[in-house]
């Protein structure tokens, strides 16, 4: 019999991109629960890495993308299902701008890419899209935070 292998927490920095009352998301889609989702961009920490910096680099690597103005707006635990796998990350959001203005357009869409391979497609969604209960936004309790911060 096999060793069984531990399940690990992943620690997270995300970066959401506001405009008004707009943010920055990539599209994912799960299809064991035939589900469309939503999620600020960023990465896994590496080893010895601040979170602004994995915020910096994974930005980079994904979209080409640089950020400016990074500010780290709280932390949510996400403990979630994903392709029939359970998973738990825990997520330090960051609240950034792009250097470049272009990026900010509402038409503006980019497909997020890793090593060449095309991980999702990243675009400007209203946050009533969200509040509407049209699809989730993760990890869990970011509408929450963004609304706290914003009435602050």
């Amino acid at each position: 019999m096999g060793k069984k292998k531990k399940k690990k927490i992943r620690p997270l920095a995300l970066c959401v991109f506001r405009r008004g009352d707009k943010i920055f998301v990539a599209e994912g889609h799960d299809p064991a629960k035939n589900q469309t989702f939503y999620r600020p961009i960023g990465g896994g920490i590496e080893f010895g890495e601040r979170a602004a910096e994995t915020v910096a680099r994974e930005v980079m690597e994904e979209i080409n993308a640089e950020v400016a103005d990074l500010v780290y707006i709280g932390t949510l635990e996400n403990i979630f299902t994903y392709e029939s796998n359970p998973g738990h990350e825990i997520c330090l959001m960051f609240d950034g701008r792009f250097v470049d203005e272009t990026l900010n357009a509402d038409d503006y869409s980019v497909i997020g890419e890793d090593d060449g391979e095309v991980l999702f497609t990243a675009t400007w969604k209203p946050l009533s899209f969200f509040r509407a209960g049209n699809a989730p936004l993760y990890p869990d309790g970011l509408l929450n935070l963004l609304d706290d911060i914003s009435s602050n």
